[in-house]
């Protein structure tokens, strides 16, 4: 079960690109609460505080914002990250109420050495998500995947999936999450024909040469 993680939240900030930027240049990350019993509320929240949260549990933290005069249980929905620095830049945030189940996507882990790698084969994963719905509080940090006994050949499908009584994935049953696939050989390039003519043609005029020399020996001697 999720635990509902404390964050200060900031309320009554100033929009636009520049007041992000000072927000952003204070330590701040500038977000937006969004919910269906409420208008957008902006808010800023501490970027080292948000960035232990998201590291430690995840994308479906179950964050409660703390403004002071109010709490606000949510989930951070969209994160926008820097393109290249350790960097939140935004958050939008999803009021939640823990009686009404919601959709999200969760991680999926997978777990075990495959039996057909160690016969040469190799892991391929092919989806890294799943769509759940669930009350908020039962939504998990990540789905693992066992993929011990897959041997060659073989996958892992989302109907092969065991979920939990406490969600249900909405993702169609034939996806393939992981499988075991044979490694591809690639084969040496075969010459092309002109190529072929081309050798023999050179091989042929370098013997010819060398029976012309041969003559041209035996008419000096």
């Amino acid at each position: 079960m999720a635990e509902q993680i404390p964050l200060r939240a900031e309320t009554g900030r100033p929009t636009g690109s520049r007041h992000a930027r000072r927000i952003r240049a204070a330590g701040g990350v500038p977000g937006i609460v969004y919910g269906k019993d409420r208008a957008p509320l902006p808010v800023v929240v501490d970027h080292h505080d948000l960035m232990v949260i998201i590291n430690h549990h995840g994308s479906n933290a179950l964050i409660s914002l703390e403004t002071g005069s109010d709490s606000i249980l949510t989930l951070p929905k969209a994160v926008e990250r820097h393109p290249y620095r350790n960097q939140i830049r935004h958050v939008d945030f999803i009021g939640v109420n823990l009686k009404v189940k919601v959709q999200t996507q969760v991680p999926l882990v997978v777990v075990g050495d495959p039996a057909g790698v160690k016969e040469g084969g190799i892991l391929s994963q092919a989806a890294h998500h799943l769509t759940i719905e669930a009350l908020p509080m039962d939504i998990p940090a990540h789905i693992e995947i066992d993929v011990s006994a897959l041997e060659i050949g073989d996958n892992v499908r989302v109907e092969d999936v065991v979920a939990d009584k406490a969600f249900e994935v909405l993702d169609d049953p034939e996806t393939v999450i992981a499988s075991v696939v044979t490694p591809v050989v690639e084969a040496e390039p075969e010459p092309e024909e002109g190529e072929e003519l081309e050798g023999e043609e050179g091989e042929a005029a370098e013997g010819a040469d060398a029976e012309d020399e041969a003559s041209e020996e035996s008419a000096d001697e």
